[in-house]
């Protein structure tokens, strides 16, 4: 169970950073989107 979270806990933190550095590429070059 601790091995499974943690996969789940990097997933979500990888998913959300992603996520993160999407928008904030989009906010700064829009032209690119």
């Amino acid at each position: 169970m601790s091995g499974a979270g943690v996969v789940a806990n990097v997933a979500g933190g990888v998913l959300a950073l992603g996520l993160i550095v999407y928008l904030f590429i989009a906010l700064i070059k829009p032209e690119r989107f």
